[in-house]
Formats: C-alpha cells, structure tokens, sequence
C-alpha cells in the first residue's frame, strides 16, 4: 500500500513539473511572439537617415521614429486625403515654408516631388519637428498637437486656462487632435520600451 502511495505521489510530482515546464515554454513564447510582432509593427526603417538629422536637429530618435509610423506606417510613397506627402506626411504649404526657412527657395531641385524621397521627407520632417519642439518647449503633446492641427492653434489653446496650465496643454478640445496626439504619444512609449536602454 506504502509503495502504491509513493508511486503514486511520484507521478503526480512529475505532472506538476510537466505543466511547471510547459506553462513556462508557453509564456517564454508568448513574450517572444509579443516582442516581435512589436518590432514588426514598430520597426526602425530609414534609421540612417532618422539618426543623422535627429541628432541634427537635436530630437529623440524615438520621437521621430512615432511620427513616422502614426503618419505613413513607414511608406514612402503615402499620399493623405489633404495631399500630405512620404513618410512624415508633409503638406504643399508646409514644404514651401519648411524650403524658405532653410534658405532653399530658389533651389531648383527642391521641388514638393522630393518628399517622396526618404531622405529628403525625413530631413524636412525634422525640422519641423525640431521647429515646433523649440516653439513649445519640448513637450510632446504640444508637438503632436501642433503637427496635427498648427502651430497657431496650440498657441491659442496654451493661452485658455481651460486647457492648459503652466504652458502645458492638459486637454485638447479638438477631438481628431487628441486622438493623434494620444497615438503618437502611445508610439513613442512603444519605441522607448522595445528599443530604448535597458
């Protein structure tokens, strides 16, 4: 009977060590599948071009990077609705002004075709990056709000005290706004996680 108990509970140790095992293969799995389907949907495309003018421009790389992939999902040829165009989506009035302020008005190679080219879009979305990050502070929910919806409507927002305190906006009353700049906000987060230091 002794013998009987003893087998018996031996057989039970080595069913809980094998569900132990397998639970723990399984989440081992889960995380990998998780991380990876992240970086698929979070990659770090055109990093030599990211790299260079973010650090030229004085940004986080990370930043760019959730512009990049909340505007176009990382495709080149991306036309919006409203003509935005390439990876950080760069409307006509916006390259005009961006080609002024960099002193490349009269070049006649700049012209708006050039924002389907990678290095060129992303060169110009950082700028404007860069712009609005000295204009507001360096607060991403201003920069994303002002990317979305202008820089004029931030300023005017940061000015009510129903929406901002300490020039900081604390909400934002247009809604496809808010929604934008809660996405950008969520992107980042992600890159810093997945690529960030650990």
């Amino acid at each position: 009977m002794r013998a009987k108990k003893a087998k018996h509970k031996g057989v039970k140790a080595l069913i809980i060590l094998f569900i132990c095992l397998l639970a723990a293969a399984i989440a081992f799995g889960v995380t990998v599948g998780v991380d990876r389907y992240e970086k698929s949907a979070y990659p770090m495309k055109y990093s030599e071009y990211v790299e260079r003018f973010s650090s030229e421009y004085g940004l986080d790389k990370y930043m760019v990077y959730a512009f990049i992939v909340t505007e176009s999902g990382f495709d080149p040829e991306s036309v919006s609705y409203l003509g935005a165009r390439g990876l950080m989506q760069i409307m006509p009035d916006t390259f005009e002004w961006i080609r002024y302020r960099l002193g490349e008005e009269n070049d006649p190679e700049m012209i708006y075709d050039k924002m389907f080219e990678s290095k060129e879009n992303i060169r110009y979305g950082c700028y404007l990056l860069s712009y609005l990050s000295e204009e507001f502070g360096g607060g991403l929910t201003e920069i994303a709000a002002a990317y979305h919806a202008g820089a004029g409507s931030v300023s005017s927002w940061l000015e009510n005290p129903q929406y901002s305190e300490n020039g900081r906006l604390t909400d934002i009353p247009n809604a496809d706004t808010a929604h934008y700049a809660d996405k950008i906000q969520n992107a980042y987060n992600v890159y810093c996680r997945l690529y960030g230091a650990k």
